[in-house]
């Protein structure tokens, strides 16, 4: 975005657009998705876009950096939780849902590597190893902790929980959310987070 300070009413165009980039990088990918398609979707014309965001990648970038912060701050709030208390695992896992949920198109922009914009790459590159490195310091901290194998266990952590809200969210596991979220609790808890038997 411009690095001008926006009121009010900009910060609300400007949110409309990034949701509006949301609907449709979503719906037809990163490569198929247009300009078009985005002012379209948000409301706007063209020259209000063009106030906002210099291109698509502009708009994608503004969405990789929103997704970056709230998923790092999400895996810093991973090592203040409980690791003997289910409730609260639940509630980081349905957090990071509802976060997979907001932010899919990005997270999978950046696991499949279909974006080729190197400083696009990058900051996926960089927040995806934040967020490992936030978990693997708490799994270090957990009665599991094996020291050699906290780093592998946060990727497998991270790949277990976005594959299982993803293939959730495609219908693909025939469960309701309540009955899906309390079995991964379980897996995590028993695989990542309790002493080995």
């Amino acid at each position: 975005m411009s690095g001008r300070p926006l009121r009010r009413q900009g910060l609300e165009t400007a949110m409309k657009l990034l949701d509006a980039g949301v609907e449709v990088f979503g719906s037809r990918g990163y490569h198929a998705a247009r300009v078009d398609d985005v002012v379209q979707a948000a409301g706007v014309s063209h020259g209000t876009f063009y106030l906002y965001f210099a291109n698509k990648e502009e708009l994608f970038a503004a969405l990789a950096e929103r997704c970056s912060g709230e998923l790092s701050a999400l895996a810093v709030s991973f090592g203040d939780l409980d690791f003997t208390d289910r409730g609260e695992i639940r509630g980081w896992l349905e957090e990071f849902w509802r976060l997979s949920d907001e932010h899919g198109v990005v997270i999978r922009a950046w696991a499949e590597g279909t974006v080729g914009d190197r400083r696009l790459k990058a900051l996926g590159a960089h927040a995806l190893a934040d967020i490992t490195t936030q978990l693997s310091d708490a799994i270090e901290r957990t009665p599991a902790r094996e020291a050699e194998s906290a780093k592998l266990r946060a990727t497998a952590l991270l790949a277990l929980v976005e594959r299982t809200a993803s293939l959730h969210r495609s219908d693909m596991t025939g469960s309701s959310d309540e009955v899906a979220l309390n079995t991964l609790t379980t897996i995590v808890h028993r695989a990542f987070l309790s002493s080995p038997v």
